[in-house]
């Protein structure tokens, strides 16, 4: 969900790339896009019309449990240098029920490191997470954050544990846009999640069903 989040967001707002990161420790892949080879994990930025400057950085796979502390810390000394006063981390979350029920909408929560941050967040009426564990780069950073009083907005959305969520990717994109001050049409993202759900219904149509006898299979103790 966050990559469709991110790519979506560099797309949006017309954001041009700036750096990328690179590791012996990324997967050995080269990410191409009209006919241009490009980093697994890349930094975009840009001005938007309102004035505020925005990077996004987006990486194309999912780090290991121990990239997970190095890359955190390189994002945060990356927008400590660049003066950057606010850092926001989407992150899908998987619900009860949500992988039987492909039409739900997507609910977004956000939670943030400082007091001040979390005030925004309730003047905006964004509805606040309250309880539960936040893993992975998205959980680091808020600590990162609350330690260091820099603020960091986790966004968690409901998000598909089976297929790319984009529904839940336009939940944390309007979000996104109420927290900046921004318009952002998500429109295509509702189109796109339509499709994924449409072509996913088209094969458990095609998938054959298991065939039936009239003595139901007994369980046997040896598998």
């Amino acid at each position: 969900m966050s990559t469709i989040a991110a790519n979506y967001l560099i797309d949006a707002l017309n954001l041009k790339q700036i750096g990328a990161l690179n590791s012996q420790y990324f997967p050995a892949l080269s990410v191409v896009n009209a006919g241009e080879p490009l980093s697994p994990v890349r930094i975009y930025a840009g001005v938007q019309s309102n004035g505020r400057k925005i990077a996004v950085f987006v990486s194309e796979f999912k780090p290991k449990p121990t990239l997970i502390n190095a890359i955190s810390d390189v994002i945060m000394r990356w927008v400590r240098e660049k003066k950057c006063k606010m850092l926001i981390s989407p992150e899908g979350m998987v619900v009860e029920g949500r992988e039987s029920d492909m039409e739900a909408s997507a609910e977004a929560y956000a939670i943030g490191s400082t007091p001040e941050v979390r005030r925004m967040l309730a003047m905006k009426n964004i509805p606040a997470f309250k309880n539960g564990i936040i893993a992975g780069v998205s959980g680091v950073l808020l600590n990162k954050g609350k330690q260091t009083s820099f603020d960091v907005i986790s966004i968690l959305t409901e998000a598909h544990p089976n297929y790319p969520d984009a529904r839940a990717a336009a939940a944390a994109i309007n979000t996104i846009a109420i927290i900046l001050d921004i318009e952002i049409n998500v429109a295509p993202l509702y189109e796109e999640s339509e499709r994924i759900e449409k072509q996913l219904q088209k094969f458990h149509k095609q998938a054959k069903p298991m065939v039936s006898s009239s003595r139901a299979p007994q369980p046997s103790m040896y598998g």
